[in-house]
């Protein structure tokens, strides 16, 4: 795509403002003007998944230890996580979207991209969308949203980015240099804090002191990285759009308030852990060949294990018995954190019906005839006899 090509392009993202402690203040008004940090209870070892701005001017901010956010900020309302709420949200949201463009690229539950280059004739300019779709989430949803106007998706981001909360911002293309140019560096897309750190050593601290490189330079420092590093500089950003994006992995992890030490009670959470697992890549029509599990010890070291498997699964039993075998492959020492994951899906069988496949088969209509009964009387209708023994607290993520 040509320069003068992505400029007929116009780009909207949508990012909802605190989303999920604005949520919980909508539900209960009386919350309003107070700070709200949802992600558990302080008690715990878990993380705060989202905070309202109240509590962000205590310096709260997400990812932080929920003990830490109670010492900053000991006046806050903790509550826990309500995806079903937040879901249901989204879903509105989304509707609204839908009356502009059928180009719609989720990015989590709270924020989108559009392309509503196709929409202008009929509508009018990005704009005039962006404006009208910010006033109906007001209006029919009672949250704020920041809006980000621009040619591509990397601009759009920033705009709205740098007008939250409750903003609107429009980068035009003719003033593309002079927006991004004063920002630090950190602002770009990918750039963390070890590359902030080596172009900070640099003496580049803003953008305008990267456009100062040759993209010779830039690969020479980051490899294929520095590509981007040159292109973004300038505001180029070549991305479309893409309404169907393709899950890459389902996983689910457990943070446990006390550490364990005992392997079969690690094997009843990964039980759990894999029942979920199984349900959500049903639900999705998904079927992966690589099993992955996580441990984390209680000095925060890290290890995984993974294994392929000859043909695709989305059983709770094949995944439970893989995560088992890798659970043999590492250390038991003292365990804050156990997850597992499945992923490299594939979307058609590898190989001739076998007398495996066959009895996979029959497993795949037994596990299909339990997710409907869970569907219609509630996820505990059915549970399994070893998750019904006593285990250590969770605090799920």
């Amino acid at each position: 795509m040509s320069g003068s090509q992505a400029f007929k392009r116009s780009i909207i993202h949508c990012d909802m403002d605190a989303f999920y402690a604005s949520v919980e203040q909508l539900k209960n008004p009386e919350l309003k003007g107070r700070p709200v940090i949802v992600g558990g209870s302080p008690q715990s070892r878990g993380v705060v998944s989202a905070c309202s701005y109240e509590a962000r001017q205590y310096g709260v901010h997400s990812a932080m230890a929920l003990a830490e956010a109670q010492r900053r900020c000991p006046q806050a309302v903790f509550l826990p996580v309500d995806f079903v709420s937040y879901r249901r949200i989204s879903y509105q949201m989304h509707k609204i979207f839908y009356d502009y463009s059928p180009l719609i690229e989720p990015i989590a539950l709270d924020e989108a991209f559009l392309d509503v280059s196709g929409s202008l004739s009929l509508i009018g300019p990005a704009s005039a969308i962006g404006r009208e779709i910010k006033s109906r989430i007001k209006t029919e949803l009672g949250l704020t949203a920041s809006i980000g106007i621009a040619h591509n998706k990397f601009l759009a981001k920033l705009a709205s980015d740098l007008s939250k909360p409750d903003g609107f911002m429009t980068v035009s293309g003719d003033r593309v240099q002079e927006f991004l140019d004063p920002l630090d560096i950190r602002r770009i897309w990918g750039v963390g804090e070890k590359a902030a750190q080596k172009l900070y050593s640099l003496n580049i601290k803003k953008v305008r002191d990267l456009r100062r490189l040759t993209e010779a330079n830039l690969v020479k420092i980051f490899g294929s990285f520095g590509y981007q590093l040159y292109n973004l500089a300038r505001g180029i950003d070549h991305r479309p759009v893409e309404p169907e994006r393709r899950v890459k992995s389902v996983g689910r992890e457990n943070t446990f308030a006390v550490d364990i030490t005992n392997p079969n009670d690690l094997e009843i959470h990964l039980l759990e852990l894999t029942t979920d697992v199984g349900r959500s890549l049903r639900k999705k029509s998904l079927k992966g060949k690589t099993i992955s599990i996580k441990i984390k010890y209680s000095d925060f070291r890290t290890v995984t294990r993974s294994v392929t498997l000859d043909l695709p699964t989305n059983l709770d039993e094949i995944i439970y018995k893989e995560a088992c075998r890798l659970l043999k492959n590492v250390p038991i020492k003292p365990t804050r954190l156990v997850g597992v994951s499945v992923h490299n899906f594939t979307d058609q069988e590898e190989a001739q019906l076998s007398m495996f496949q066959e009895q996979q088969a029959g497993d795949d209509r037994l596990a299909k005839a339990v997710d409907l009964v869970k569907d219609k009387y509630g996820e505990k209708i059915l549970t399994r006899a070893r998750l019904l023994q006593p285990k250590n607290k969770i605090d799920k993520e």
